[in-house]
Formats: structure tokens, C-alpha cells, sequence
């Protein structure tokens, strides 16, 4: 309540200040050189910085999320199983060795939590704006910087921009079509400038079936809405944006080693043969084992699927920004913002349906498995800079009320096949767990930048102060049985807090276009939420064995380098060393597929800490001015400091001290070659991705993978009162390699002997798409 009063009377300070405004200088646009180039090095950056512009996704299909586009940037590596990244299970981002849900992202400066997939404080960069209306995106790799809202940047942030509307009145529609049935549709409205007011509103509707061999129940859409309003006047801007989104995903199946030896990438489940799904499951049902039809090679009866579901989220983001110069010193920053989240994941799974007779020939092996999500969020945003002397002084305060739940339900009630691509009506028949937490963030920050030299040296010092915490309870939920949700998950409450988390850095203009740099922060995540990665969600009686001793996972982190701007050479050189503390995983005893199930030991503790030691480099050469050739290479050796004490039902020291961390590749090299001549571009991009462990113990991998990605334009001139068109071509994959993509960071052990653990999505084959663009 306290926060929402904040909120209101934050309004109306906005329109009031808004009111006083009059007409003003709207700031420089970007120069021609920054439009084409593909990334921009921070320069008079303290801290490695890199700048993604539009221009550089024009490689990938449009729609494809932005996340996924940074992949050829310095110690990023980028996955996805679908060609655009917008799948949500999919989708993960490793940046010098911290994996997504260890980074911050922020969009106009409101907070979009920590990327994770089981919804709780927030949303993706593609649920949140089309690509279409991105301005920039930077990317700070390993420090994020004291300003950014955000509760889990340990190894740096995702700063996003979206495009602020057009100063003249215009109309841009493009149409894409595609493998896998790609439909994709993007209308802008930019309404121009009119005493000081511009706006725009745009939206898009996608729609891809699944490249597996599932030919039924098989279909992605999104749908999706940006509006965008700005008053610019003499003392300052304001701005409103809304964002709807509507998505509603087929997935895809976690494989194992072993299943892909068996069944190959494409492995989809039976749909649409209901029967053939019916006669297996039934051999994992103990009454109706004799409709049990055993299965054949290549088969298991754990890789028994119908579906592997569907996965729904309906998202409405909004926020109002005042940005104000009190005084020519003197500047302030004002902002408020609401997100709700309505999110679901249906699957069929293998138990008995009876449908409440005596007659039990009517039973089948199969139920539904229906989790929900929730998510209500408010929030301040609030900072001031004033410019004395050579000091510019910067104080920010950031508050947060979220009230997120998760639900698992099971009906037991079905009778036949049908599509899952819908919120589940009615009564469920049980309750695995229901829990509801309330989050509480208050973080605040000041630091001190001084210029000296003629700005050739800047330092800057300062320090933020976080204090999170999470209420859990426990819930019976709505279920026709009052199920033992109530001791499926805990209640209690979990607390992260620090007064003092300094950061410093310094940086040397040694001469024109050449600097040095350095920097050191220290960094607090607070504990995660969600009904997979949290340490509430488990066993209440394991939450009371266990919950006080957990501490919230820290990071310190320094980082220096050389960076260079010239006319036709960027160049960007970093190295760094990271202490990652008091990380935490997830033990669990149970197969990977059935880890939040009933009975399930799951716990999580602290185990340990992680070295990260590497280097980076990136070079954008423009020998001539039709023609970019962009470079990136990175060596990151993160090694676990301790042996890993591995406890399910027993407890079993395993040999990790020394061993590379999960999911981070040692080598990684990129290349952008991108031409622009008259109206024809086009742009390879290539990227080698190291070898990448699953296990603990590094005992099973993947190896390096290198992959292409080709675009290819035509933007014709204006004709009529058309202003302009433009033709594309785009492959993904350009030569159809298959690979290990995304892995699911929730079920990495010690070991895997066997290849057992389902734990990679499948990469997308080869695929193309083609676009056809109009701006009136």
C-alpha cells in the first residue's frame, strides 16, 4: 500500500513538472557512423561496455529477440532451440561464466527482473518490446553499474532502449514468411511532432509450428502491442509506454545423451496417434497394465510423450518517466511502473483418468499436468545528478512490491485428446503444491564521478545499498481434493540485505581515441523465487532443517582494459577476475522430468565458490564505406575453488575442485562481416562456441560447435507516397548443423555415467525467411 501511495503522488509530480515544461532541444541523434556500425565500444566507459544498435540484427529474422542477437559480442554465448530466441524454456544467456538468472536487465530504466523462465519477478526482453521499437541495447559484461534496478546482476547487465517515436508522421508494415510455417505481420504508426508531443504504436502477430516430428498440437503464436508518448519541453521530457503480450508456445522435449543416440534430434512425440500414446503410457500404470502395448526400439517408455505442452503468458507492462533539469546543474529522474503476469504450462503425463464410475474400462493412463503463474508487481524508480565543479554527483532509489504465486494442479478427469494451447476452465482434481510469496526491494545508490584533465581522467566511486526480501506461504489451493499442498512447499520468509556494496573505476584518455580502464564492484543477488529455482520451494519440513542457514550469493568483480575509436578501427581489449560466492544449488534425488513431483527430497544449499579468470577482444574494422568486419574472441576459465559435497539420500564427495563450470564454453571466437552498397546489404555472421559441460565433475560435454547465419537486402528508393521497401533473405543455420543449444541449468549433477539426464533442447535445422517491408 505504501508503495502504491508512492506511485501515485510519483505521477503526479511527473504531470506537474510536465506542465511547467516548455518547448526544448531534443538530444543529438546518433551519428550516420553509429547507425551502420554493427557494435559501438563504450568509450568513457569506466567498465567493459558494449553497444548492440538495430542495424546489427539484420543478420537474424525480424522478430528475433534481442537477446539471442548478442550472441557474437565478447564473452557472451546466446541460446535458443527456435532461429528467432523467443521460445521462453529455451532461451539462456552465459556472460563470463554467470548464466541468465545471474544478470540484470532493465528496459527505459524499469527493472524486468532476472530473465528466468518460471515466471516470478518479471519478463523477457521479447515479451516486453518488438524488436522493431529497440533504440539500443547495452551490455555491460561482469559490472552492471549502481544504477541499474536489479537484484541479481552479479556478472554485469542488459540495458535496453526502446526507440522514442518518429519527429515525422509515418507508417511502416513489413510481412515475413518462413520455414515451419513462419507468419509473421509488424504495423508502426509514428504519429511525427506536434508541439513538443510525438508518439507511436505498433504491433505484431507471429505464428511457427515446431521443427520436430510432432505434426500436430504443434503451434507458436504471439501477439503483441508497444505504445509509446513523449512530451519534450525546455526543462525537461516526459514519457509513457505500454506494453501488451500475448504468447502462447508449443514446446519442445528435453533430450538426454542417450535419447538422442536412440530417437535423433527430431524426436517430437505421437501426436496426433492418441491411441499409440494411450497403449504405452499404459505400461507406467499399475491398473491398466494389460492395455500395456510394450514398446519397440528405438523407444523407452521414459520417453513416452504425447505433447511436450504448451506454455502460455499473458503480460501487461506499463510505466510514466519524467526527466527534468531543475537547474543547468542540477537533473532528476522520476519514474513508475506496473507489471502483471498471467502464465501457465500444460502437459500430458502419464497417470490414471477414471472418470468417476465403477466402470473402469472408460480409464485411461493419462492426466494433466497444469502449473500457474502469477505475477503483480509496482514500482519506483527515482535519481538526481548534480554537475559541481569537476564532481558529478548521482543518488538513485529504487522500490519494489511484487506478489508472485505458483501452482501445480492434476486432472484426472481426461477422457481424450484436445489442444492444450489454453488456460485449463474449471475445477483441477488435485494439488501437487500451491505458494504464494510477497517480495519486498528497497535498493539505493550514490556515487561520485570526478573530472579531471580536461575530461582525459574520470573516477568514479560510490556504493548501493540492497534490502530484498520474499514471504512465502503455502496454500491449499483450489483443487476438488484439499491436497497436501501445504507441505509439498514451505512458508517462510528469506532475507537479503547489505548496506555497503561499493564499486569504483577509473578511466584515462592516454590519447585521442585511446583509453584504459579499470573497475571493481562488489555485488548481492537475493534469493530466486519461481517453483524450480528457489530455495522455498521445498518440503516444509526441510525448509525448517535448512532455510536459516542459507546466505545470499555474492560476487566481487574486477575488470581493466584498452579501448580504441578511430575513423575506420574500434577496438576493444578487457580482462578480468571474478570470486563467485556462496553459490546455490538444487539436489534432488528424483529423475530430471520428475523433480517437483510428490515425494521428491528437493533441497538446496550452499556449495561453495567459483573462480572466473578470462580475457576479451573485439575489433570492428571499416576499411572502406560500404563494408563493416567485425571480431570478438574470448578465453573465460571459471573453475569450481572446493570438492562439491553432493547430498541426496546420502552424502558422497564428488572431485570438482578444479573442474569448469557448467554451461561455460573456455573459447569463443565471432565474426560480422556486413556490406552496404547503394540499396543492397548483406551480412555473414559466424560463431564458434567451446566445448560446454553438463556435469559437475566434467565428465559429459558437448563439443564446440561453429554456426552461420546469412542476410541479405534490397531497400528500394521512394515512390509515390510510398517513403520507401525493402526486400529480405534470411538463413538461420546456414549449414544445417545440429547441435546440443540450450541446457535446462535446474538439473546439472555431479555426473552422468549413462547420459541419462535430460538436460539439452535440440538445435532448429536450417531454416529461411523471407520479408517484405513498406514505409509510408
Amino acid at each position: 500500500m505504501l508503495l502504491r501511495s508512492a506511485s501515485a503522488v510519483a505521477i503526479a509530480a511527473c504531470l506537474m513538472l510536465a506542465g511547467q515544461a516548455q518547448a526544448a532541444d531534443a538530444p543529438a541523434p546518433a551519428d550516420n557512423t553509429e547507425l551502420d556500425a554493427v557494435v559501438i565500444v563504450g568509450s568513457g566507459q569506466t567498465r567493459s561496455v558494449s553497444t548492440l544498435v538495430p542495424s546489427s540484427l539484420e543478420t537474424l529474422p525480424p522478430g528475433t529477440s534481442v537477446q539471442k542477437a548478442l550472441n557474437f559480442l565478447p564473452g557472451v554465448s546466446a541460446q535458443s532451440i527456435d532461429a528467432l530466441g523467443v521460445n521462453e524454456q529455451s532461451l539462456s544467456l552465459q556472460v563470463r561464466g554467470f548464466n541468465t538468472t545471474h544478470l540484470g536487465y532493465s528496459l527505459d530504466g524499469m527493472p524486468l527482473g532476472d530473465g528466468a523462465y518460471n515466471n516470478y519477478n518479471g519478463l523477457t526482453i521479447s515479451r516486453a518490446l518488438i524488436s522493431e521499437n529497440l533504440g539500443r541495447a547495452d551490455l555491460a559484461t561482469g559490472i552492471a553499474g549502481l544504477g541499474i534496478p536489479s537484484t541479481s546482476n552479479l556478472g554485469g547487465a542488459l540495458i535496453y532502449v526502446s526507440s522514442d517515436p518518429k519527429k515525422d508522421m509515418g507508417l511502416s508494415v513489413s510481412q515475413s514468411f518462413g520455414s515451419e510455417d513462419t507468419y509473421r505481420t509488424f504495423l508502426r504508426f509514428d504519429t511525427g511532432e506536434h508541439n513538443g508531443w510525438s508518439a507511436y504504436l505498433s504491433g505484431h502477430y507471429a505464428q511457427q509450428d515446431l521443427f520436430v516430428n510432432q505434426p500436430a498440437y504443434n503451434k507458436s503464436t504471439g501477439k503483441q502491442f508497444n505504445g509509446k508518448v513523449t512530451y519534450k519541453g525546455e526543462r525537461g521530457q516526459l514519457t509513457a509506454f505500454v506494453d501488451l503480450s500475448r504468447t502462447n508456445q508449443a514446446d519442445d522435449a528435453y533430450l538426454s545423451k542417450d535419447m538422442l543416440n536412440r530417437l535423433g534430434w527430431d524426436w517430437g512425440g505421437y501426436a496426433p496417434n492418441w491411441d499409440a500414446y494411450v497403449s504405452r503410457a499404459a505400461c507406467s500404470v499399475a491398473s491398466l497394465a494389460s492395455k500395456c502395448v510394450t514398446s519397440t526400439a528405438p523407444e523407452k517408455l521414459a520417453d513416452v510423450t504425447f505433447t511436450n505442452g504448451q506454455i502460455l503468458r499473458n503480460d501487461d507492462l506499463f510505466y510514466i518517466a519524467g526527466d527534468f533539469d531543475v537547474t543547468s546543474t542540477l537533473k532528476t529522474h522520476l519514474q513508475v511502473y506496473r507489471h502483471t503476469d498471467k502464465g501457465a504450462g500444460n502437459n500430458f503425463i502419464t497417470g490414471l483418468s477414471n472418470q468417476g464410475t465403477t466402470d473402469t474400462s472408460d480409464d485411461l493412463p493419462v492426466q494433466i499436468r497444469d502449473t500457474r503463474y502469477t505475477i503483480e508487481r509496482d514500482g519506483v524508480v527515482a535519481s538526481v545528478a548534480w554537475t559541481v565543479g569537476f564532481n558529478h554527483i548521482q543518488a538513485g532509489l529504487w522500490l519494489e512490491q511484487n506478489t508472485s504465486s505458483a501452482a501445480r494442479y492434476i486432472w484426472t478427469n481426461v477422457t481424450g485428446p484436445f489442444s492444450l494451447a489454453q488456460y485449463l476452465d474449471g475445477q483441477p482434481n488435485t494439488a501437487q503444491w500451491v505458494q504464494k510469496t510477497d517480495w519486498n526491494t528497497q535498493q539505493f545508490y550514490v556515487q561520485d564521478t570526478i573530472t579531471l584533465l580536461n575530461d582525459a581522467l574520470s573516477i568514479d566511486f560510490g556504493f548501493k545499498s540492497t534490502n530484498a526480501k520474499s514471504n512465502a506461504r503455502a496454500l491449499p489451493g483450489i483443487a476438488k481434493a484439499a491436497a497436501a499442498a501445504s507441505t509439498q512447499f514451505a512458508t517462510g520468509s528469506l532475507k537479503a540485505s547489505d548496506s555497503f556494496l561499493p564499486e569504483a573505476g577509473v578511466r584515462w584518455r592516454i590519447a585521442q581515441g585511446h583509453e584504459v580502464f579499470a573497475s571493481y564492484a562488489e555485488n548481492m543477488a537475493m534469493f530466486q523465487g519461481g517453483f524450480k529455482l528457489g530455495p522455498q520451494s521445498v518440503s516444509q519440513a526441510v525448509w525448517d532443517a535448512q532455510g536459516r542457514y542459507l546466505k545470499p550469493e555474492t560476487s566481487k568483480s574486477f575488470d581493466a582494459g584498452y579501448r580504441y575509436v578511430g575513423d575506420k578501427v574500434q577496438l576493444s581489449v578487457s580482462a578480468y577476475e571474478v570470486d563467485f560466492n556462496n553459490r546455490l544449488l538444487q539436489y534432488n534425488p528424483c529423475p530430471t522430468n520428475q523433480q517437483q513431483n510428490p515425494g521428491c527430497g528437493n533441497s538446496f544449499h550452499n556449495a561453495g565458490s567459483v573462480t572466473s579468470k578470462g580475457a576479451e577482444i573485439g575489433v570492428l574494422w571499416k576499411p572502406l564505406s560500404w563494408l563493416n568486419w567485425y571480431n570478438s574472441a574470448s578465453y573465460n576459465k571459471s573453475t569450481y575453488d572446493e570438492d562439491l559435497n553432493w547430498c541426496t539420500t546420502t552424502c558422497v564427495i564428488k572431485q570438482t575442485k578444479g573442474k569448469q563450470q557448467v554451461d561455460t564454453p573456455k573459447q569463443m571466437f565471432a565474426s560480422v562481416l556486413t556490406l552496404k552498397q547503394g540499396g543492397f546489404s548483406a551480412s555473414l555472421q559466424g560463431k564458434y562456441t567451446g566445448r560446454r559441460y553438463y556435469t559437475y565433475t566434467n565428465d559429459q560435454s558437448f563439443a564446440g560447435v561453429t554456426l552461420f547465419d546469412l542476410g541479405l537486402a534490397y531497400r528500394f528508393d521512394s515512390a509515390s507516397f510510398m517513403k520507401g521497401a525493402k526486400a529480405s533473405l534470411n538463413v538461420t543455420n546456414l549449414t544445417n548443423k545440429r547441435y546440443a543449444s540450450n541446457f535446462d541449468s535446474s538439473v546439472f549433477a555431479p555426473d552422468d555415467a549413462t547420459g541419462s539426464i535430460l538436460v539439452f533442447h535440440a538445435s532448429a535445422p536450417r531454416q529461411v525467411f523471407g520479408t517484405l517491408s513498406f514505409e509510408f
